[in-house]
């Protein structure tokens, strides 16, 4: 058994090649191999968002708190609140993130295929974001 302790693992900045404007990352698990999943706590700023990616194996979002946007390439624009859960599959590209003038904060839970979890893409312009 292990227990990970809040404030044990130091919060990071989202780098710019991933995120476009102020996210804040939280590991929360990486669950040792064999296994392969992994899972972190997300905030996003108002504004703030994912470039375009796929996840191998797909991802898991659980919404926390605020107000944010999903999109699946192709599909529209979906607002996301406290309590939704969003399931992407495996090589679905898509964004998501916080609304223009609301923050947004979700738990995202995806595994590891050959040791990768995510294919990060090009950013999410401001004219995609805001259609």
């Amino acid at each position: 058994m292990e227990i990970k302790r809040i404030g044990s693992q130091p919060s990071v900045k989202g780098p710019s090649e991933w995120f476009t404007g102020t996210v804040r990352i939280d590991h929360l698990f990486q669950a040792p191999d064999p296994a392969l999943v992994q899972g972190a706590r997300v905030t996003f700023e108002p504004g703030a968002r994912t470039a375009w990616h796929t996840h191998p194996l797909g991802q898991t979002l659980i919404v926390e708190a605020g107000c944010g946007w999903v999109q699946p390439e192709g599909g529209p624009i979906e607002e996301i609140r406290p309590g939704d859960v969003v399931w992407f599959s495996p090589g679905e590209k898509h964004w998501h993130g916080a609304t223009p003038t609301t923050a947004m904060t979700h738990i995202a839970i995806q595994e590891k295929l050959d040791g990768k979890v995510v294919d990060w893409m090009e950013q999410v312009s401001d004219e995609q974001y805001r259609r």
